[in-house]
């Protein structure tokens, strides 16, 4: 028999969500058959797979030990705790991620990640203990490509995953992206509409100006600040965010981003040396229109990333 006592990060989920998380081993077909014939209880009772759970129940498990990990793994560990920090606070963190660094394990079980380093650094800080955690750990709340640079928002806690997750999808966060541009868009501002399809072999985008059943609406706003010579440094705003939207626009108006080795212009790249995309995700402000609760004093704050490399060409 395993005894779960709910803690904090905890509270607040469906018992099956729960479980997935903190008993990884265990099947959901079992965990389903354990729940009708009572061999996994909530305060000693019999609960469904929706309820949801609170702070300081208890959870009991009267099943094969063979279901429970006990070693938490620690990858992390093994990467550097090498951060560039904008803010941080008890809720969040908000790092400046650099070109070239992946955010999570990718097809090539890459270890040095974002989340792993984040993980590394909070572990010797003392804020996150995986042994006294049963289903959280600290995650991110947006993600970049590897070669695209800029703000990333961790989590720390639970309550702030779960406001912050809504925040996103209620797009109640300001997020500006910074490019260089090879040629100069046809307007100083304008708002573009196109529409965009994904090849998931390929992981490519089209981009067209006919609606299909298949491709999605594509809104991106853009403002030039300044130029030299053929190049722009672009302000952008994405009103609909989807994969490679920026890259894939901008480069269907004639004006690709410089170091795109996918949708740019691989000799002029090669001119500028510029071998990673001169493209960051510069400035997020919260622009809350409901309560966010333990985050409410985030409320129009803005952060933003003022080493940004590729101003050099144009500034």
């Amino acid at each position: 028999m395993k005894e779960f006592i709910i803690n904090s990060n905890d509270s607040g989920q469906r018992v099956d969500k729960f479980l997935t998380k903190a008993v990884r081993k265990l099947p959901k077909s079992l965990m389903y058959k354990y729940l009708r014939t009572k061999r996994i209880k909530l305060n000693n009772k019999k609960c469904e797979i929706s309820t949801k759970l609170n702070e300081g129940d208890i959870l009991l498990l009267y099943i094969n030990d063979e279901f429970f990990d006990e070693n938490k793994e620690l990858d992390f560990l093994s990467v550097p705790t090498n951060l560039n920090i904008i803010y941080e606070d008890e809720n969040i963190l908000l790092i400046d991620k650099k070109n070239g660094l992946v955010v999570h394990e990718d097809d090539e079980n890459t270890v040095d990640t974002l989340i792993n380093r984040i993980k590394h650094y909070l572990y010797e800080k003392g804020e996150y203990i995986p042994e006294n955690e049963l289903s959280f750990a600290p995650s991110l709340c947006n993600r970049l490509d590897r070669n695209t640079g800029g703000i990333i928002i961790c989590a720390k806690n639970s309550e702030s995953l779960r406001i912050i997750n809504q925040k996103v999808k209620d797009r109640e966060l300001e997020k500006l992206y910074l490019c260089v541009t090879v040629g100069i868009p046809p307007k100083k501002e304008d708002t573009l509409t196109a529409y965009l399809e994904k090849d998931e072999s390929k992981n490519q985008v089209f981009v067209s100006d006919k609606k299909t059943p298949t491709n999605k609406t594509i809104i991106t706003n853009y403002k030039v600040l300044a130029t030299k010579d053929n190049l722009a440094l672009v302000e952008v705003d994405l009103i609909t965010g989807r994969t490679h939207q920026i890259r894939a626009h901008m480069a269907y108006i004639g004006c690709p981003v410089l170091g795109d080795g996918k949708y740019g212009i691989n000799k002029i790249n090669r001119e500028y040396n510029v071998r990673t995309q001169a493209l960051y995700s510069y400035k997020l402000t919260f622009r809350f229109k409901t309560d966010a609760g333990i985050l409410q004093y985030l409320n129009n704050k803005s952060f933003s990333s003022d080493n940004i490399w590729f101003k050099k060409f144009i500034l």
